[in-house]
């Protein structure tokens, strides 16, 4: 009774899942701990997982965490009806998910899951590990009663809906494909995985996962002979114990067929074991040790296998026998497919990687764009769509925020200033260095200190401050592009960098405590004000609109009469755009609609702050709101393209979708919900910073929990997997102002 109880705490659990679940040693078991994982760890803690975990038989009873709500003996059938009764009576769960291989569930083909289904009274969602075509009658009718008694069905591959539609005549519309899950890991070389497992000066070739035959490993070792002439420091890691099942029906035949095949070919010292079941920390690290991942499965109608996923997401040029799901997951230049037990097809493709190091290259880096959308954070959302459609267990905009880490903005920052691109993560220092993303990482690092008083946000303030000091001439004017080793190639000037990084230096004056860092603020007002001079010559609207940001933060420390008569004169000269080009359907300032637009707005309710004038106020809500129009609908942001972005009398673009546009509308509503306490507008900053989340077009996740920094751009098909400066600060600063938020909201 005590499990039930805890089935029906308040805030307990609204998703159970029914499956394998560690200490169990299986890959299913695997999956439902990573699923559940990723759902508590995305939707806690309006939404979290429990698990009703499968034992094999009534004499086996395992010590689980405390997500195991329950144990089912897979063998007995009572254990079934009793636990679908036990969850009928439960008012926290609303939704099962089952997690289904024939094995895994008593009777013929695993019939014992249907008396379940029978009597739970929970909508059901089930997810098929294995789907086979043409199937016998008896495989046929189970499958067909597991489908008619669920809601949805939940595939892993494109075939296996097919299959499904065609050989079980499923209607396509009750079957989702959401892929195999992994682990979000950065795009690393080997090498320092390689030195970590003292592999270092090897090609590592791997293949993971239970031992048993029918895995078609001797193909590979069979393979190696060849491999190791033309790489003579290659070697084959064959890593994972033996299957538990198999073990105790035939001990480690298997293992030692393999052994003595290694030793007829004398290959000691080019093929390793590692038999042990991995911890996922241990996995990811033997993989990414890898140089190149082979999956030898000789089953053609395999339809998923998480090594294989795993291996593609860590960006590992992978070789594979042509299975269902190698062909669907490796499409695209992928991964190479080999033939089944064929030895020299292994060798070729393997020698024909290695000894391209440019091809090697772009099959790691296209297997690692093509799964982004397959990390554990995506798949999780995918599921709660997919449980949405059934019962409403939560919005998908979620106020659960990831965890503040300055971790990739310290990367991209060397003892200059912060570097403007990356590739993937790596910092490119060729790109250079440039006032608008240094002033960024100037408030970022400021808002940071302020949150958290941490000193090395402190110290980061006053680098990013040194490095605008040396981009500023004596005129005043900003250069915006420095190149590597502080060399400037031209004086390039730009008014809208002119804006940001005066912007920049007024929100430090502001709120920087005087008192404790009188030299900081010192070099900060010296600088604005030698600028000062410029305000005066600004004619680009987004300038204009900094311009206004930065003399309302430099005013609220000194307030003086020309401060506001700026404020006024470009305020009104913004007015007078509108005025121009607005109409009764296009609520705008330009004939078009580019990048950072918010700001405008933005800067209007600025205006009003400072000069208590209600024509700001109500122009910047109605561009706003017009903006909200356009950009937000199904609680979603669709932000304006940067490929052709939006011309009235024109066609807008929906792509490439930018993060700093993100944040400028996040960062405007905040602004609107602080004046009017309009809590819809609060609502939209939080769909605008759920954009960063996934709730976008792709469905994918642009900030990347790994590194702590932001994807490039959203494009029509994948993410812009580099993480530069100003997409990384353009997170960065609407998660920090979602945080001031939370931290002072009152209602």
């Amino acid at each position: 009774m005590k499990k039930i109880d805890r089935l029906n705490k308040k805030a307990d659990s609204k998703i159970c899942f029914l499956g394998t679940f560690p200490p169990r040693e299986c890959g299913i078991a695997t999956f439902t701990k990573d699923l559940s994982s990723a759902m508590n760890k995305r939707f806690n803690p309006s939404l979290k997982s429990r698990v009703v975990a499968i034992n094999e038989n009534d004499s086996i009873m395992r010590n689980y965490n405390s997500r195991v709500i329950m144990q089912l003996s897979g063998d007995n059938i009572s254990d079934y009806i009793n636990i679908a009764k036990k969850i009928n009576k439960s008012k926290i769960i609303k939704i099962v998910c089952i997690q289904h291989e024939f094995g895994l569930f008593g009777g013929e083909y695993g019939n014992y899951l249907i008396p379940f289904l029978e009597i739970v009274e929970k909508p059901v969602v089930v997810t098929f590990h294995s789907v086979l075509p043409n199937p016998g009658p008896e495989r046929k009718k189970v499958v067909e009663e597991i489908i008619n008694r669920s809601a949805a069905i939940v595939v892993m591959a494109k075939k296996a809906k097919d299959i499904l539609s065609e050989d079980y005549k499923v209607d396509s519309k009750k079957i989702y494909i959401v892929y195999h899950g992994i682990p979000n890991v950065p795009f690393h070389s080997s090498d320092k995985y390689k030195r970590k497992l003292g592999l270092q000066d090897k090609k590592i070739i791997s293949t993971f996962g239970m031992l048993s035959r029918g895995k078609g490993i001797e193909y590979m070792i069979k393979a190696m002979p060849s491999i190791v002439k033309e790489n003579p420091n290659s070697l084959y890691l064959i890593v994972g114990e033996t299957h538990p099942v198999i073990r105790s029906e035939e001990g480690e035949s298997y293992r030692n067929y393999l052994i003595d095949l290694i030793k007829e070919l004398k290959l000691e010292n080019h093929v390793k074991f590692y038999n042990k079941y991995l911890t996922l920390e241990e996995l990811i690290e033997f993989i990414l040790a890898s140089d190149i991942y082979v999956c030898t499965n000789l089953e053609y109608d395999q339809i998923v296998s998480g090594t294989l996923s795993y291996a593609a997401g860590c960006g590992k040029a992978v070789v594979s026998t042509p299975t269902v799901y190698a062909e669907e997951i490796l499409s695209g230049d992928c991964g190479k497919l080999v033939k089944f037990k064929d030895s020299k097809s292994y060798s070729v493709a393997i020698n024909e990687i290695f000894l391209d190091p440019q091809y090697k290259s772009s099959l790691e880096q296209n297997a690692y764009a093509n799964t982004r959308h397959m990390t554990w954070s995506n798949v999780s959302a995918s599921y709660l769509r997919i449980f949405n459609n059934i019962v409403k267990l939560k919005e998908e905009v979620t106020e659960k925020y990831p965890k503040i880490k300055l971790d990739h903005l310290r990367k991209l920052t060397d003892d200059f200033g912060m570097i403007q691109f990356a590739e993937h993560s790596k910092p490119d220092i060729n790109s250079g260095y440039t006032a608008d993303d240094n002033s960024r990482a100037l408030i970022v690092a400021l808002k940071h200190y302020n949150l958290y008083k941490n000193e090395s946000s402190l110290n980061l303030v006053n680098h990013y401050l040194n490095f605008i000091e040396f981009t500023q001439e004596e005129n005043g004017k900003f250069i915006n592009l420095v190149h590597n080793k502080r060399f400037v190639l031209e004086k390039n000037y730009s008014e809208d960098s002119f804006g940001r990084t005066m912007a920049s230096l007024g929100f430090l004056i502001d709120n920087l405590d005087l008192v404790n860092h009188q030299e900081l603020f010192n070099k900060g007002r010296r600088i604005f004000e030698r600028s000062y001079q410029w305000f005066y010559k600004i004619k680009s609207p987004r300038a204009k609109a900094f311009s206004i940001i930065s003399l309302y933060h430099y005013n609220n420390k000194f307030p003086k009469k020309e401060n506001l008569d700026l404020i006024k004169n470009l305020s009104d000269s913004l007015i007078e755009l509108f005025n121009l080009e607005s109409s009764e359907e296009w609520r705008w300032f330009e004939k078009y609609l580019t990048y950072s637009n918010a700001k405008i707005p933005e800067s209007l309710m600025y205006s009003y702050l400072a000069l208590k004038d209600e024509r700001y106020l109500n122009i910047a809500l109605s561009s706003l709101n017009f903006l909200t129009s356009l950009l937000i609908s199904n609680r979603q942001l669709n932000l304006i393209g940067q490929n052709g972005w939006y011309n009235r009398d024109g066609k807008r673009a929906f792509f490439d979708q930018q993060p700093v546009d993100a944040y400028s509308m996040t960062s405007a509503y905040l602004t609107a919900y602080s004046i009017t306490k309009d809590k819809e507008y609060y609502k939209n900053a939080v769909i605008s910073f759920n954009w960063f989340l996934g709730k976008n077009y792709l469905k994918q996740m642009m900030y990347n929990e790994s590194t702590g920094g932001c994807f490039d751009g959203l494009g029509r098909f994948s993410v812009n997997l580099n993480q530069g400066a100003e997409s990384t600060l353009a997170y960065l600063c609407s998660r920090l102002l979602l945080e001031e938020f939370k931290r002072n909201r009152k209602d």
